[in-house]
């Protein structure tokens, strides 16, 4: 499985269900300011929850229709990224990431995406890398610029968080795209 060193003491390695305990710990550091916007904070309320959550990851990955990763900071499991729908038929994935707090402002969810877009794109055939993002998520809107995603629109009210509906703004990088920004 796909793993990396993203430099400055930053790796990426694959999140798995013996690693429940881990994202547990790592959510309950974060949760309030990761759940603002990002699901992931409410599914994983407890090392159970964890488990159950990286065993469905791990039946995308056999099943080839989705992957997670951790990011490491110094050996602390700090963010994640991932893909949250693969199809290989269509050629497209669509990314997700997240991060706690003390780990905000290093540039690691931009690394750590920037290596799972290659990893796609070259390795695995991926034309499309979509990227959603609620409109005031304005970090996560960011991220997707300095990608160099093209922003195709808004959909209006598409994502329920906690009660409250969200536009959604779509981004997405084309494979050509992506290979021309990298040989820039």
């Amino acid at each position: 499985m796909f793993k990396a060193s993203l430099g400055d003491g930053v790796e990426l390695r694959p999140l798995v269900p013996e690693l429940a305990e881990e994202l547990a710990a790592h959510m309950d550091r974060g949760r309030e300011f990761i759940g603002r916007y990002v699901a992931i904070a409410d599914v994983v309320a407890d090392a159970e929850a964890a488990e159950r959550f990286l065993e469905s990851y791990a039946e995308k990955a056999a099943a080839d229709t989705g992957r997670i990763w951790g990011i490491w900071l110094d050996g602390t499991l700090v963010g994640g990224v991932l893909f949250r729908t693969m199809d290989f038929r269509m050629e497209t994935a669509e990314a997700g990431c997240w991060l706690e707090p003390a780990a905000v402002g290093r540039g690691l969810v931009t690394r750590a995406v920037s290596a799972i877009i290659d990893w796609a794109v070259e390795v695995r055939g991926v034309h499309r890398v979509d990227w959603y993002a609620a409109t005031v998520n304005t970090a996560s809107v960011a991220v997707a610029k300095r990608l160099g995603m093209t922003r195709e629109g808004v959909l209006r009210e598409a994502y329920l968080h906690r009660g409250e509906r969200y536009d959604m703004e779509a981004w997405s990088v084309l494979a050509p795209e992506w290979r021309a920004a990298r040989g820039a």
